[in-house]
């Protein structure tokens, strides 16, 4: 069975302190020496999601371990109860109810023609480019995980490109530590309060791309937005944030692309990810239909501490 952690000296080492260069290259090669190649290594049939069985928990686990992300299929799409109680056998409970989340917090992305959801582009059929969910969040309310589920495919187009963040932090660093620490930096990136009819919604809130929480997981915080933002103006991060779009927009970096069908879904430790636009099936009515839930909790895999 794979390893799910890469075994460190036993005194106190992180990968992510930059005086710790010793802790990086375990760890690095622990990453890239397991890092999945296609989409198709990601995906975990579930025959039952109120039921999860050991071998499928064991082989989402060693997706997640390897890649912060699984792809799960289920028999047929399900209803909302069925969801939330299946991101629970993952330790997925603490759920952010976000603004245009449902009253049990779990938000329904469809084309939205009118109400307040149809101002923010996920309940739109527009592209919506590389982002981490909750990048606006106070570091308290960081979202550590995120789940999406297919009820119903677009008619054409919807795709989702995937990118774990560690393994950009890795791209980044090896390329000039100074841009991980311009990006841990807690000034590094602020998004302008959330005003609606003079009210305002959500403070101003500043904080790094790159942290660390208390158990020493690996944490980003960004969005590819070029409006309604203010990066702090500095040599060395505007130098990290030019490399980091590169690295979005290359065919080298190793982005996985899929088209979720109806009863798929994407489990991940909130990666970095895209959607592209679609179109829905006007002659039927049928709409593209994924149940989206964001968490403070990380995955729960076997054999790590989340």
């Amino acid at each position: 069975m794979l390893q799910l952690q890469p075994q460190l000296a036993p005194h106190n080492t992180s990968p992510f302190a930059l005086n710790d260069e010793r802790a990086y290259r375990v760890w690095r090669a622990f990453k890239l020496q397991n890092y999945p190649h296609n989409p198709q290594d990601l995906v975990v049939n579930i025959a039952d999601p109120l039921h999860v069985s050991a071998p499928e928990h064991s082989a989402i686990s060693q997706r997640v371990a390897c890649s912060n992300m699984a792809i799960f299929a289920l028999p047929q799409p399900a209803d909302k109860p069925t969801f939330a109680r299946f991101c629970a056998q993952f330790g997925l409970t603490h759920l952010d109810k976000n603004l245009c989340a449902d009253d049990d917090g779990i938000s329904e992305l469809r084309v939205m023609p009118e109400g307040r959801p149809q101002e923010y582009i996920p309940y739109s059929n527009k592209p919506i480019n590389w982002h981490t969910d909750g990048y606006y969040n106070a570091p308290e309310l960081s979202i550590r995980a995120m789940v999406l589920h297919c009820i119903q495919a677009a008619a054409r187009g919807g795709a989702n490109a995937l990118l774990d963040h560690e393994l950009v932090y890795i791209l980044l660093r090896d390329t000039d530590p100074e841009f991980i620490a311009a990006l841990m930096h807690p000034q590094c990136m602020t998004i302008p309060a959330n005003v609606e009819n003079g009210v305002e919604l959500r403070a101003a809130q500043s904080g790094p791309v790159f942290s660390v929480n208390a158990n020493g997981h690996l944490h980003m915080r960004y969005t590819a937005r070029t409006r309604s933002i203010a990066w702090r103006d500095e040599r060395v991060t505007r130098a990290a944030l030019q490399t980091l779009d590169t690295l979005l927009n290359s065919e080298h970096t190793p982005i996985f692309r899929h088209r979720m069908q109806a009863g798929q879904g994407i489990l991940c430790n909130n990666v970095l990810h895209t959607r592209t636009g679609f179109d829905d099936d006007v002659s039927t009515g049928e709409q593209r239909i994924v149940l989206r839930a964001r968490y403070y909790d990380r995955i729960n895999i076997q054999g790590a501490s989340t």
